[in-house]
């Protein structure tokens, strides 16, 4: 039931895209190979119910921000709504470490998407098994290629110049400074 909803959920949100929809496909047509080994990798992150969704999207929205693609703040800050975050929730992921909006393991999940966000990505021991105690290695996993894939993502989008769909509609938007990449300094645009 998870997985219908998790599909719903992104049917919604890119139904709401006001601009900018063909930037991406517009791209991707031209190398059908990749296209497809992107639509692949997407459907099998949605269709990954293991890890709780809620993680999944903290971490995702986190690593998004740290690689500064509007494109995929947007998306993932609206889905993160209709997951039922919270403005102050989205905001906090700013200074996660210091709200009290997060729970232990999401924290700890947010962490993991700056370290592994980072280059080069250096996770620390500790941390994988913390998370260990709380997840199970298939919901790390999943929690891991989510994060890997937003900065594959974001990645992507910066080097195509692909524009955000403006699907948070004048909600706020976790867009970062510009010139800055530290999980501890980024801010709300």
């Amino acid at each position: 039931m998870r997985i219908l909803k998790r599909i719903w959920v992104h049917l919604v949100v890119l139904a709401k895209s006001r601009q900018n929809r063909w930037d991406l496909p517009g791209w991707l047509i031209r190398r059908p190979l990749i296209a497809a080994a992107n639509g692949l990798y997407e459907t099998a992150l949605l269709l990954s119910g293991r890890a709780p969704t809620e993680l999944k999207l903290l971490a995702g929205i986190k690593a998004a921000m740290l690689t500064h693609c509007e494109f995929c703040i947007d998306i993932s800050d609206t889905l993160g709504r209709h997951e039922g975050f919270s403005d102050e929730k989205l905001i906090a992921l700013v200074n996660y470490r210091d709200s009290d909006q997060f729970t232990h393991l999401e924290k700890l999940c947010i962490q993991f998407a700056e370290e592994m966000s980072r280059t080069p990505a250096i996770i620390s021991d500790g941390l994988r098994e913390e998370l260990l105690t709380h997840l199970t290695k298939g919901q790390l996993m999943e929690i891991a290629a989510e994060i890997a894939w937003e900065n594959q993502r974001g990645r992507l989008n910066q080097g195509l110049g692909i524009r955000p769909l403006n699907t948070a509609g004048g909600t706020v938007c976790l867009i970062p400074q510009p010139g800055i990449r530290s999980g501890a300094n980024d801010s709300v645009a």
